[in-house]
């Protein structure tokens, strides 16, 4: 199983998150945990067509705060990250409700945390920019220079 745990070095020449702040952001993550677990597991043992608000993961999200929300959307962003390879269907539709929440008051370092473990995944990890994406899309101008964090990709060739 491919996995991207722990906190990511930089190898594209810049600064790599604070180690003190990344252990803020695992720390939130690590509240949320337990239930979204069995959030999870319960969804995945469920119906998948029933509608979200009626699932584990709805209810769940449902009863978190701002701040709850986002560790949750990290957390699970991490474990979709991480488990790639298993039946991630459930925490995949969390996140998609996620992402598609407005006004959750996303952090650059949130966003930035985010999309160095979605670019250290790789391209196997299907839906890693969803949620850095939604987030960074929430910061003002500037707040944050995604090409810092995600290389730009060289065009390919032109073919005549």
């Amino acid at each position: 199983m491919a996995s991207v745990a722990g906190p990511a070095a930089s190898r594209d020449g810049h600064p790599s998150p604070s180690e003190v702040m990344v252990q803020r952001l695992y720390d939130r993550m690590r509240a949320v945990a337990p239930a979204a677990v069995g959030a999870i597991e319960r969804d995945r043992a469920g119906d998948p067509g029933r509608a979200f608000g009626d699932t584990a993961c709805g209810r769940l999200l449902r009863s978190l705060d701002r701040d709850g929300v986002r560790a949750l959307g990290m957390w699970v962003h991490h474990w979709c990250m991480r488990f790639y390879d298993d039946d991630t269907r459930a925490a995949l539709r969390l996140l998609r409700e996620i992402a598609g929440r407005p006004a959750l008051g996303w952090t650059a370092d949130e966003v930035h945390w985010m999309l160095r473990e979605s670019h250290a995944a790789g391209p196997a990890a299907d839906a890693r920019f969803m949620l850095p994406l939604a987030a960074a899309a929430e910061l003002a101008p500037g707040a944050l220079r995604i090409d810092a964090v995600v290389p730009r990709q060289s065009s390919p060739p032109h073919r005549a």
